[in-house]
């Protein structure tokens, strides 16, 4: 896999890479290491630092850092929370309220391993919502992370019954089909089964806002996949 074209921004200090949803960001003890962000990026760089994640389903931006006094500097600034982290995703349903905060701790579960659930016993956890566009059966929402908890949006959107679209974890695993949006949905004469039109958690991180150690300030943006923005587009076509 050739890393150049997920790039989205580079310099002396930190590169930005729009992740595509099913790859690591680093490597697990479980899966080849290959398939990491960080083992491509060292592949091409020599040397890369980690400076944040994204769940492995999550597509969307990941920055890294080039060297050690950035590796220092971004990571403090993501720890301080002194980064605006901004997020777009389909959820079921349409909420009661356009915009909000979900402020609800957030815990391991105690039985599922790599679950998590809300609970007054878990770590602070911020999230807010706007939502963008409804349609009925799902809304797009920009979500804004104020705490950067395991799994924090999915688990914050379970819990106002608003989970994110394809989220086995948390929701339901159905994939998006053309035959759920569009009403007098036909296969086509040769065709024996529907392709979904998304298959995956529909989550995309889609901005970072921070300023570097030189002063400058960077909004940095990652567009959307071609499968979310598939399934906008019917959305909008059938609305209604």
């Amino acid at each position: 896999m050739r890393i150049e074209p997920f790039i989205i921004f580079e310099n002396d200090d930190f590169i930005a890479i729009n992740k595509p949803s099913g790859l690591l960001t680093i490597p697990d003890r479980h899966d080849n290491a290959l398939e990491a962000l960080s083992t491509l990026l060292k592949n091409k760089y020599g040397q890369i630092f980690t400076v944040h994640r994204l769940d492995r389903d999550t597509s969307g931006i990941v920055v890294f850092a080039k060297h050690e006094a950035a590796h220092k500097y971004l990571s403090q600034l993501f720890e301080s929370r002194d980064v605006e982290k901004y997020y777009l995703g389909l959820v079921t349903g349409e909420l009661s309220e356009p915009s909000g905060s979900v402020n609800a701790p957030i815990m391991e579960h105690p039985v599922q391993k790599g679950k998590m659930v809300t609970n007054a016993k878990g770590r602070p956890s911020l999230t807010d919502y706007e939502v963008q566009e409804a349609f009925g059966l799902f809304s797009l929402v920009k979500l804004r992370i104020h705490t950067g908890r395991t799994h924090q949006i999915r688990v914050h959107m379970k819990s106002i019954g608003h989970s994110i679209a394809v989220d086995e974890l948390y929701g339901s695993k159905t994939p998006v089909c053309l035959s759920a949006i569009k009403k007098k949905f036909r296969l086509g004469k040769f065709t024996e089964e529907e392709r979904p039109l998304l298959n995956r958690l529909a989550l995309h991180a889609f901005q970072l806002k921070f300023t570097d150690d030189k002063g400058v300030a960077h909004t940095l943006e990652a567009p959307l996949p071609k499968d979310m923005q598939a399934v906008l587009q019917q959305l909008r076509k059938h609305k209604g």
